[in-house]
Formats: C-alpha cells, structure tokens, sequence
C-alpha cells in the first residue's frame, strides 16, 4: 500500500485549511524525520536560493535549518487553493546563536501527489531583524495552541 497522507486532492476550503495547519505543526515540532514523511520520496524544493531533491536531502536541510534558527516558532496562513496546489503565507520567529532575534516572511506553492504527499514545494522567504520586545510568537515549543492569533489577526 502506498504512503498517503489525509486529506487528499482534491482540495475544498476546509481540506486546504486542515492540510495548511497540519504542515504547520509538523514544522513546529522541528523533528525532521517527521517533518520529511510529508513529502513524496523524490520531493523537489526551493528554499530561498537553495534547491533540495528527495526526504535524505529534505532531512539534512531541516537539521541543519533549526540548529541555525533556535526558539523557532511558525504560524502559516492559507492564500489559495486549486485541485492539488495550494499557496500559502508564513511567518515564523527564530533567534541566532547570538541572540539575534528575526522574524521571518515568505510564500509557498505546494503541489500534491493523488497520496496527499507533497511533491512540489517553492518557497520564497525574507529575513528581518526584530527586538526581543517585538516578538509576537509566544507559545512554548511545539504545536500552536488553537487559542494563539493567526497571521491576519497579529495583523502581519
């Protein structure tokens, strides 16, 4: 049996909603080998300026993203969605080893396979500096709790 992963295209509003939440809090466990279960085996990114093939490469790239981008907290937004793509908005806060806090903007396009498994994901993101007093994301780490503010409501 192939892998899958609920809900499948096509998409309605609420299976673009659910699909956009549980790739969100796949990303805030900030476990990797969880986090690339998501992706078809052969999953194509870019990331930024960086081109990343298959859930070995996708592995590596998350290791190496959240030992860099330590307290990382991420909240994404759905912006559209069509058959077995969907776009959407995020942001996320993270600080350095240094203790540079950032908050970090950007877009996604994803693509599906008929499995629920992304197969395409484009991602473009852009860093700014924030003071520690700016910061909005304020949960523990994990999962947002259902209560904390989306995007549009945080007014980003």
């Amino acid at each position: 049996m192939p892998e899958s992963r609920p809900p499948f295209p096509p998409f309605t509003l609420e299976s673009a909603i659910q699909k956009v939440r549980a790739a969100e809090d796949g990303w805030n466990s900030r476990n990797p080998e969880k986090v690339a279960l998501a992706y078809t085996p052969d999953s194509s990114w870019r990331n930024r300026s960086e081109f990343v093939d298959g859930r070995d490469a996708i592995v590596a790239f998350l290791d190496r993203k959240w030992r860099k981008e330590l307290e990382y907290r991420l909240i994404k937004e759905l912006w559209a969605y069509t058959d077995n793509r969907i776009a959407v908005r995020f942001a996320y806060e993270w600080h350095d080893d240094s203790g540079n806090w950032f908050r970090s903007y950007g877009n996604e396009n994803w693509e599906f396979d008929d499995n629920g498994l992304m197969s395409r994901r484009y991602a473009c993101i852009n860093d700014i500096p924030i003071e520690e007093g700016e910061r909005l994301f304020h949960w523990p780490q994990g999962r947002r709790p259902d209560d904390h503010p989306g995007l549009s409501a945080l007014g980003l």
